[in-house]
């Protein structure tokens, strides 16, 4: 029987402990893997361990961290890392992503932060990168972030991303909600910023849906429905990546969760012309 890491593909859907009954009564099949913030399953017991552990035996579990602080001041969270490891090995985790942002200095922050776009940022990220990468044991793959202000630049964000990913040699989690949510706060072509990302490294694809504060501020915030330019902005990085392992967010103001499997169904259905595009069959 294949292992569920060889198995991580399709379109998933975000575990919440909100969703951990409906998820534990829903149709077999009705989504393709899961995710989690390893940072709130870890040593988990009782009721929920139980829980989470009969979700893990029917769906390829997907990791996507919250607090490293990979870009941060603060001492690198090396015990963090051992224990994500030790999670993956326990429940045959395919990948462990986090976030190109920082999220401490001393002590957590409780938000994501953007990183100066330096070059003495990114040997710095590279650096603390490669020493979680050396502990897990394979490459991390590092989300393209949302921001609403930069403190200092000497790079765009595009060669930013690239320089970190090309130093460390880790991978991309593409999130097209966050390129298109950045698009419309600091004026640039969403299609132009896709295509100036790393796209060879990319492994695997989050979308989501967000606030729109005003015509030219859109906010980050998992807590609604994907719009119609990210889902054509998905549709665009399948064009450019292939049908990758695709993650429907949402985080809060959870609908009914047969409203959510209609998103997933949307996601498998865009992975499904997008692998029966005559350029998809001719590659």
């Amino acid at each position: 029987m294949p292992s569920k890491a060889t198995e991580f593909r399709g379109a998933g859907l975000g575990l919440r402990r909100a969703l951990l009954g409906p998820l534990s009564s829903m149709q077999q099949g009705a989504v393709d893997f899961l995710e989690v913030a390893p940072e709130n399953w870890v040593g988990v017991g009782g009721r929920y361990g139980r829980q989470f552990r009969q979700m893990a035996e029917r769906y390829p579990i997907a990791l996507h961290g919250l607090s490293l602080d990979i870009g941060g001041p603060d001492e690198l969270d090396t015990e963090l890392a051992k224990s994500v490891r030790r999670f993956m090995d326990e429940f045959d985790v395919p990948l462990y992503s986090e976030h190109l942002t920082y999220c401490a200095a001393e002590g957590h922050l409780y938000d994501l932060l953007p990183i100066p776009f330096t070059e003495e940022a990114v040997h710095y990220v590279a650096e603390r990168v490669r020493r979680v990468q050396d502990i897990i044991g394979e490459p991390i793959a590092l989300e393209n972030a949302s921001y609403y202000a930069q403190p200092h630049r000497d790079l765009s964000e595009s060669q930013f991303i690239n320089a970190v990913l090309e130093e460390s040699g880790c991978d991309l989690l593409l999130d097209v909600n966050n390129i298109y949510v950045n698009s419309i706060n600091h004026q640039y072509d969403p299609i132009e910023f896709l295509d100036a990302l790393p796209l060879a490294r990319a492994r695997y694809i989050h979308i989501a849906g967000h606030f729109d504060e005003a015509d030219d501020l859109k906010v980050d915030t998992h807590g609604a429905d994907v719009i119609d330019p990210v889902w054509n902005l998905l549709a665009e990085a399948y064009k450019r990546v292939g049908v990758l392992p695709t993650l429907l967010e949402r985080d809060f103001n959870l609908p009914p969760l047969e409203e959510l499997l209609a998103e997933v169904e949307r996601v498998r259905a865009i992975q499904r012309d997008a692998s029966n595009a005559p350029e998809a069959m001719t590659a």
